[in-house]
């Protein structure tokens, strides 16, 4: 029977890719995107976002504060690589957000699970790119077109699995066009920063986050990680499996109160709260919260065993993102995983 011995969760920002010197690219973008997400719903400009909560975090978004900043995620994403590697999975399930990189609007799954022999990333960030975002691609594995092994046996036991468990599920075996089209930085950073230069098997989950009209709710989403940890778990194969949430939290403006109860909400015995996030607060970047509440789903009654989470301001009226870093994993009286 094949176990789930790790879930991981990880924001997977392009700050994380980037020298604080050129964190300031993201926040020219910021500055001129119409559509600053708060969590009551409402878009809006910079500068009504300015009018309306003026700049407070003015001091916080200095080269050298960020820098401190980025240093604890560095760290905690180098706990993260840790855990993979002591946990020693066969097969990795990475829970992300396709955004246009390998799905369109001439086809958006609710959820998919793909099923080939081979994951291909989505080389859209070469060399005619601008040097940021050359380095950018590096980070994401979408520099070039790289091929990473897929797992497609136990994929087919988990569609079959979720559909067993009234989950419709799309399913997808391969990637064509790649030099148009291919997995994009959900998974790609995953694998770069966390596998350590491991060829472990990825069995890709894609979550419509962004796009409706067809994004699940908070509710299902749980629903669904749960019904994965049964598909999982149903598998005659003998393989260690880790599930790894990508993306989130809050961005483009940051929200603490929001992200904190995320994190409240994973706790053994609180998914009410996960369940009860309203479609509002998970709007635009937001909406990859979606891809941890799946991934809480599937370890409902095991504790998070370490967290770290780090409001990642840019502008002074606070946009940027709520970076967080998470491991569930039930431990024995000597602090050893079990």
């Amino acid at each position: 029977m094949a176990r789930i011995v790790l879930c991981a969760g990880s924001s997977h920002t392009p700050l994380l890719t980037l020298p604080v010197e050129q964190w300031t690219h993201r926040a020219s973008v910021d500055y001129a995107n119409p559509r600053l997400n708060l969590s009551d719903g409402r878009l809006l400009t910079y500068d009504e976002l300015k009018a309306e909560f003026g700049e407070p975090h003015t001091s916080g978004v200095s080269t050298e504060a960020l820098r401190l900043k980025a240093d604890v995620c560095q760290r905690a994403l180098d706990r993260l690589a840790d855990e993979l590697q002591a946990a020693a999975p066969d097969v990795v399930v990475i829970v992300g957000d396709d955004q246009e990189e390998l799905f369109s609007t001439v086809n958006q799954p609710a959820i998919a699970v793909f099923y080939g022999d081979e994951v291909i990333t989505y080389g859209k960030y070469g060399a005619d790119s601008p040097d940021w975002m050359q380095t950018m691609g590096r980070g994401y594995m979408m520099d070039e077109a790289h091929t990473l092994p897929g797992a497609p046996e136990l994929a087919l036991h988990v569609i079959k699995g979720l559909l067993e468990h009234h989950i419709d599920v799309a399913a997808a075996a391969r990637v064509e066009a790649h030099r148009k089209t291919g997995f994009g930085h959900a998974y790609g950073f995953i694998v770069r920063r966390l596998f350590k230069g491991r060829p472990i098997p990825v069995l890709p989950v894609l979550l419509n986050t962004y796009y409706p009209p067809n994004v699940p709710s908070a509710a299902r989403c749980y629903e669904i990680g749960e019904a994965l940890r049964r598909a999982i778990e149903a598998s005659p194969l003998d393989l260690r499996v880790a599930i790894i949430a990508s993306g989130g939290l809050s961005h483009f403006v940051v929200d603490e109160a929001l992200d904190r109860r995320v994190l409240a909400g994973f706790a053994p015995g609180q998914s009410d709260i996960l369940r009860s996030l309203p479609r509002e607060a998970l709007n635009s970047g937001s909406s990859e919260i979606l891809n941890w509440i799946l991934a809480a789903g599937a370890v409902d009654a095991t504790p998070l065993s370490w967290s770290e989470y780090v409001p990642l301001y840019r502008t002074p009226a606070g946009t940027g993102i709520g970076a967080a870093f998470a491991v569930w994993q039930n431990v024995d009286e000597t602090g050893a995983a079990r």
